[in-house]
């Protein structure tokens, strides 16, 4: 925020305002303005309101820290399709812990509250870490019943699209990610839902053709950045369409459709892999984590294993796989997914890990910077 360099590369009002033209007669009708923080631009709401009168369905990804009085009563004027706050804490304590921001949990807080009293459409979620996944039930208690909203969490944590590898510092380990799934009986049931489903599938049903990208980027949605660079997702950083110098058009029906378009150069272990809906791989995450969009992330693969195990699921072998039978990860995972079963991992019993000094603030561009993300690469067109 205090960038003043990042702020002037922005796009302007006005070429924003170019922007939307452009994606309505593209024939969008869906925008979701996320961040860092949408608000901390001072100008937001003058960009919001002209997408508004364009009449797209808005969503806002927002901490909730920068809403006043006057940002929720223009936002009750010109009414979103959607706003997610995110939590970082059900406490002051945990919350300032992880943002290292003092005061950003009242902040956070009087924001909820300024949009629920105008009966804004508000949904609260969280991205559990090792600093505040005690909170995690509590946070969706909190939600659920003081403010009357729904609540989701993800405990996946993604590297930094600038190649920074600093939120690995606070992501839960795969034990704590399935004893967190798992501790609702809701989701532990969809998850066996989706476990069945995909293992009662013939050998290689559920594959995904030749391309790279299976997802709906470059297919049903894209992303631009701040500076008007195209990317088929928000986290696929790897090949971009400078805007600024073409078309909305022009990126959609072209740059984006190359990277669409892309075929496999290789088989791996995601190819046959048969328990695909209990993992998050995607080729982005393949990108962010692996420097290369066709690479199996390890952890992920952990997380899908282990998920499998403690729902008493056995895994056919599919390639190289370390978490599969015989593999470097599979005894472990075995031992972690008893230990879940038989209620060793007692998520209601957690304690706050004191976050280490060097982690914090996760945000940090310069902490954990790795070359190998390949997020940085020149762009495209």
């Amino acid at each position: 925020m205090g960038d003043q360099a990042a702020r002037l590369a922005e796009l302007t009002v006005a070429e924003h305002c170019r922007l939307l033209d452009e994606l309505r007669d593209a024939g969008c009708l869906w925008l979701l303005y996320t961040g860092g923080e949408v608000f901390a631009r001072k100008d937001f709401l003058d960009i919001y309101t002209e997408a508004k009168k364009r009449g797209f369905l808005i969503t806002i990804f927002t901490n909730g820290t920068l809403i006043t009085p006057r940002v929720a009563d223009h936002l009750a004027e010109w009414r979103p399709f959607a706003i997610e706050i995110t939590l970082y804490g059900a406490t002051r304590e945990t919350y300032e812990a992880l943002t290292q921001i003092p005061g950003s949990y009242d902040r956070c807080m009087r924001g909820i509250r300024l949009l629920l009293e105008r009966g804004l459409p508000l949904k609260l979620k969280t991205v559990p870490t090792t600093v505040n996944r005690h909170e995690v039930y509590e946070m969706k208690r909190m939600a659920e019943e003081d403010f009357g909203v729904e609540f989701k969490f993800d405990p996946l944590v993604n590297p930094r699209i600038d190649c920074s590898a600093s939120p690995l510092g606070v992501r839960l380990i795969p034990e704590d990610v399935v004893a967190l799934d798992f501790h609702d009986s809701k989701r532990r049931d969809e998850y066996r839902r989706l476990a069945n489903h995909d293992l009662s599938l013939d050998r290689g049903a559920n594959q995904d053709g030749d391309n790279v990208y299976f997802c709906g980027g470059g297919m049903t949605g894209c992303a631009i950045d701040p500076t008007g660079r195209m990317s088929i997702c928000v986290i696929s950083q790897q090949e971009h369409y400078d805007w600024r110098n073409g078309s909305f058009a022009e990126g959609w029906n072209d740059a984006l459709l190359q990277v669409r378009n892309k075929k496999k150069t290789r088989q791996t272990r995601c190819n046959e892999c048969r328990i695909q809906s209990l993992c998050s791989m995607c080729p982005a995450n393949g990108e962010l984590e692996a420097g290369d969009p066709e690479s199996p992330v390890d952890f992920l693969c952990q997380v899908a294993h282990l998920r499998a195990y403690t729902l008493g699921n056995e895994v056919p072998n599919h390639g190289d796989c370390p978490c599969c039978a015989g593999g470097t990860h599979h005894s472990a995972l075995r031992e972690s997914a008893e230990r879940i079963q038989s209620n060793q991992v007692d998520v209601g019993s957690w304690k706050p890990i004191p976050p280490a000094p060097a982690l914090l603030p996760v945000l940090s561009s310069s902490s954990g910077r790795s070359g190998g993300c390949g997020s940085c690469a020149s762009p495209h067109g």
